[in-house]
């Protein structure tokens, strides 16, 4: 699985079946922009990241939570709002995970209600008329 913090605070999420430098940097290249500050873990997968266009960043969950101002909290409270909202249904069947997680990405980037509905009403009037 793969989690990234875009530009303003959204979130978008890929299954992925490796998270090796090599299928990770085509898909942030694809959703971040160029000379962006990128704050990452320590995962080896990230290390595409200190030779590419962005400003690379990682923080050490294992010595520090943050570097000043410098976190990944954001993503963190998202996988746990994610588990949270899938603990809901014991368990998601595999088939259907990656629904489930999209679901999880749209509610933490559309928090309110007011903001969820307005975009299904948005989405209902495109469709239907």
């Amino acid at each position: 699985m793969f989690g990234l913090l875009k530009r303003g605070g959204k979130v978008y999420t890929k299954i992925i079946t490796d998270a090796s430098s090599q299928k990770l940097m085509p898909i942030i290249a694809n959703k971040v922009i160029p000379d962006s500050i990128v704050y990452s873990d320590s995962w080896r997968g990230y290390n595409v990241l200190d030779v590419s266009d962005f400003k690379h960043y990682r923080i050490n969950h294992s010595k520090l939570f943050a570097d000043k101002q410098n976190h990944i909290n954001g993503i963190e409270n998202f996988w746990n709002q994610a588990k949270r909202q899938m603990r809901k249904f014991n368990g998601v069947p595999k088939a259907n995970f990656v629904l489930f997680l999209k679901e999880c990405e749209w509610r933490f980037n559309n928090p309110t209600p007011q903001v969820q509905l307005l975009q299904i009403k948005q989405w209902v009037k495109q469709h239907m008329g």
